[in-house]
């Protein structure tokens, strides 16, 4: 009896708490206000590039950084790269005082994204001005809004000495890539640009409300592309924990926004300036990438109990970070449920009749887990895509619901990989990493 009252009650309360979550997204989002500007010379800037075999990308990521950024310092980490990267970064270097060439070798190399920026972290540890510095990592094929500085420097950033931390939203650039698969059919060129499209639509609308309504709550996520965060927060987490960056975490950057929150410092998210990056056109890199997302997702869990003991949560950001926590035991548990309940219909036809008798309930529970990734379809639309028709908005919208599924199965692949001891960093390979030739793709 009690398991029977868990399997019917445990889906409509996850349902709720999906809905609630939404509403708040999407309220944050609608009343989201601009953010102001400041002076960025104010401030130093340190742009921190971890790089691992990036040789098709990583010179024209600099040399975009130093001329729409001339007073900023990029740092490159060459984490034991097979290619050409640390050489053409070398190159660089040696005609430029402001590039700098952070070199790893094994076995010491390849720990992790977390590893990597803090040995830019402490190649950086002597130069000064630390006091007015900020340190903005940037992907490999990163390239940041021409007004990021300037947003990440106004009072709602860094211009508050409160804040610690800000994150910029994310934009996919090669969205209308006509084929992002050369070579293959039309058939799996257009699945290509609807998974890109989806990621852009992705991080565009749904994402920015969620970082929105975070904002409101106190818990904003940093990101690991588009991360500013002052160089003297960064030293007190050190302080604390030896290193600023979580060494073998799967998600660094956003445990790092954990630790900042917990030091007491502010954490903020600016919708009106972003950094661009390459969206993943096959399912298998996107698995992958997503894999590692969920597997640290779980990994942060650990922070649960000092998040809810902490005097600088409040109470709304307290369980706004545990449904966060627990999402992918919120998923896999979906999976189980599932499962059983379709068992439970095969194998008694007494439970088969009841459920189908009550299939206006069923209706209604499905749509309304619909309906909310539909709505943020014709909101993509308006604002990042307005050429194309209201149609299309509403397919993208049903695209976001049948894209959201990929969900369960990451987190089932985390949940594998933590049970097998599997915690290495997997590289996702870039879009462009070589021609097919084999030459570089970007020469400098």
């Amino acid at each position: 009896m009690v398991l029977d009252l868990f399997l019917y009650v445990f889906p409509f309360l996850l349902l709720a708490c999906f809905l609630l979550y939404w509403a708040g997204a999407r309220r944050a989002y609608a009343r989201r206000r601009p953010s102001r500007t400041g002076d960025p010379d104010a401030f130093g800037w340190h742009f921190f590039v971890p790089c691992r075999d990036e040789e098709a990308v990583i010179g024209t990521t600099v040399n975009r950084l130093r001329a729409d950024f001339p007073g900023g310092h990029v740092w490159v980490i060459d984490d034991a790269s097979e290619d050409r990267t640390g050489a053409i970064v070398g190159a660089l270097a040696a005609r430029d005082d402001r590039v700098h060439l952070v070199s790893r070798r094994l076995p010491d190399a390849r720990k992790g994204k977390g590893a990597a920026l803090n040995a830019a972290y402490a190649a950086l540890s002597g130069e000064p001005g630390r006091d007015r510095a900020v340190v903005c990592v940037v992907d490999a094929d990163g390239r940041l809004s021409p007004d990021a500085l300037a947003h990440a420097a106004g009072p709602d950033g860094f211009g508050d000495p409160e804040t610690g931390g800000v994150q910029i939203g994310v934009r996919m650039r090669n969205v209308e890539d006509a084929r992002p698969l050369p070579g293959r059919g039309r058939l799996a060129n257009a699945c290509a640009r609807l998974l890109i499209r989806m990621q852009d639509a992705e991080f565009a609308v749904s994402n920015t409300g969620m970082q929105l309504l975070r904002r409101r709550t106190g818990s904003v996520g940093l990101g690991g592309n588009g991360q500013f965060t002052r160089l003297t927060a960064l030293d007190r987490i050190a302080a604390e924990h030896g290193r600023p960056w979580a060494r073998a975490a799967l998600l660094e950057d956003y445990e790092l926004g954990v630790r900042m929150r917990l030091a007491g410092y502010g954490v903020t998210h600016l919708a009106d300036t972003w950094v661009t990056q390459e969206a993943l056109p096959r399912t298998r890199r996107f698995l992958t990438q997503r894999t590692r997302w969920a597997q640290g997702n779980i990994q942060c869990v650990r922070y649960a109990g000092r998040i809810t003991g902490s005097r600088h949560y409040s109470a709304k950001g307290v369980l706004e970070c545990l449904y966060t926590f627990f999402q992918p035991v919120a998923h896999l548990a979906t999976l189980l449920l599932s499962v059983l309940m379709l068992t439970a219909l095969v194998i008694d036809g007494e439970a088969a009749h009841v459920v189908l008798s009550a299939w206006p309930v069923a209706l209604a529970l499905g749509l309304l887990s619909v309906v909310p990734f539909v709505l943020w379809g014709p909101v993509y639309r308006r604002e990042f895509a307005p050429e194309r028709s209201r149609l299309t908005g509403v397919l993208w919208g049903i695209a976001l619901w049948l894209y959201a599924y990929h969900l369960f199965i990451v987190s089932a692949r985390g949940f594998v990989r933590l049970l097998r001891g599997r915690t290495g960093w997997a590289k996702t390979r870039r879009n462009a990493e070589t021609a097919a030739d084999g030459r570089v793709a970007i020469e400098v």
